[in-house]
């Protein structure tokens, strides 16, 4: 039996037959975004400027601002409502809201005043949070994401980077500051004096930023970190001004012993610190430690959590800085960085119709979830504080 060839443009897997699609019409107003005020760690910063508000209130918005939540930032109430944002002065409607932005985590009580399946979006600062804070979080079933794990279409960490960068340049400056306290040192270089002994600890973002502000200030930079292709980058950069080292405890302890400033900008999270007690014994009288990723683990054994009221400790004469938000101490410039972030992630995922379609269409909108309706989805934070894990490839498809 002979089998006639029939000649077709389509190949046999278009021939199939397909799912019809519906075009899936976009709401005009997406969701209403609650801005409340910071009220722990004597917070300056906001997620949000008058300007960006004016700008998601012509895309359909409704923003809802507690009162004075910008004025450490500079920005008053009448300049957010002339933006057209709602202002009130109760703090359980700006957390009633679908969307609540805020820089820290909520507080026990602020959990209380949100609705089920909220979208939470803060930073988390893992070192300074518990256990409690997590299951107070799950009762409410809400989707949370934290500022550390939001990545952009190119795998970077985007808020992280840009908070890196200001957190980098401030660490310096702000030593400078508490150089001078100590022991009448000037950050930098003049014909004739010795410049300042810098040594930076982390060759990532925040180091990178770090090591610029302090070779543009004219001091002597010495950088330190286990990975080789950052310190390279950094090297290219820097126009291989600046030493680079591995971690060796002999050569680190070597450049400590000559140090004015040291910055700790290597993320330690559940690892040991890296500078020893031991080491910062031998240090130089009147030097300053600024340990910037305190909150995400210590890089040196002696630091602690300072407040921005008592911003330093003294310890074997060396001064310690701990500061979880550095970048407070810039609140405008910093307000104006995450608000630009915002501005531009808020009306991405309009585009694409809401969060929930992001979920399911983008891998890296999952990965910046710790928690989704309730459940724990970091595996890393599980792993910390003995939660239930649940893979979030399996809750949203």
């Amino acid at each position: 039996m002979s089998t006639t060839n029939i000649f077709t443009p389509f190949t046999e897997e278009e021939l199939m037959p397909k799912e019809e699609k519906l075009e899936v019409i976009k709401k005009g107003k997406q969701f209403s975004i609650g801005i409340p005020k910071e009220t722990s760690l004597n917070e300056r910063r906001t997620c949000i400027t008058p300007d960006a508000v004016q700008v998601l209130v012509e895309h359909g918005h409704e923003l809802i601002i507690e009162s004075g939540a910008g004025e450490s930032s500079f920005f008053t109430d009448l300049q957010y409502s002339e933006s057209g944002a709602k202002i009130t002065t109760d703090p359980k409607e700006a957390f009633a809201q679908d969307l609540i932005l805020k820089i820290n985590p909520p507080t026990e009580e602020e959990i209380d005043y949100m609705k089920p399946n909220t979208y939470l979006v803060s930073a988390l600062q893992i070192n300074l949070r518990d256990k409690d804070y997590f299951l107070k979080l799950a009762e409410k079933k809400v989707n949370a994401i934290a500022f550390e794990f939001i990545v952009d279409e190119y795998k970077q960490l985007a808020l992280v980077r840009l908070v890196g960068e200001i957190a980098g340049t401030v660490s310096i400056l702000y030593a400078s500051e508490l150089l001078a306290l100590s022991n009448g040192l000037m950050l930098g270089g003049i014909t004739g004096v010795r410049p300042a002994e810098v040594v930076v600890l982390g060759a990532g973002i925040v180091g990178e930023f770090a090591t610029k502000a302090a070779v543009g200030l004219g001091a002597s930079v010495r950088v330190f970190d286990n990975s080789l292709s950052k310190l390279r980058r950094l090297h290219t950069l820097v126009d291989s001004r600046v030493p680079t080292s591995i971690i060796d405890p002999k050569e680190l302890g070597k450049a400590l012993r000559r140090a004015d400033v040291v910055i700790g900008a290597l993320p330690r999270l559940n690892m040991t610190p890296i500078v020893t007690e031991d080491m910062v014994m031998k240090m130089k009288k009147g030097s300053v430690i600024i340990d910037i990723t305190i909150d995400n683990g210590k890089v040196i054994e002696t630091s602690e959590l300072t407040t921005m009221e008592d911003p330093y400790v003294i310890k074997h004469g060396v001064i310690h800085c701990g500061l979880p938000n550095l970048t407070s101490r810039m609140p405008r410039t910093t307000t104006k960085a995450i608000s630009n972030f915002f501005l531009s992630y808020i009306l991405n995922y309009d585009e694409e119709g809401g969060f929930e379609n992001m979920l399911v269409r983008k891998n890296e909108m999952k990965q910046s979830l710790y928690m989704y309706k309730g459940r724990h989805t970091k595996k890393i934070i599980c792993d910390r504080f003995g939660l239930t894990y649940h893979d979030i490839n399996l809750l949203i498809f």
